[in-house]
């Protein structure tokens, strides 16, 4: 059985997001492993809060992620 693990920053995603997060990775893996593991595949998405991430040496926010997604620098 197939586990996906995906951790995200808190307030980053909304619910449809996620559903979709889950949607197509799961689509993902079913594309390489077959149909047949499309029932056992599982997907987590665990959410970290705000600021308790961090790349290169930065805390990154929900704001942050935001900013990047707008195409405006962290």
């Amino acid at each position: 059985m197939p586990l996906i693990q995906v951790r995200v920053i808190k307030d980053v995603f909304s619910k449809e997001q996620k559903q979709q997060i889950i949607g197509r990775l799961t689509d993902a893996m079913v594309s390489i492993e077959g149909e047949a593991m499309r029932g056992v595949t599982w997907c987590v998405i665990e959410e970290v809060e705000s600021g308790d991430w961090g790349i290169g040496g930065k805390a990154l926010t929900a704001a942050d992620v935001h900013a990047l997604a707008r195409g405006k620098a962290a």
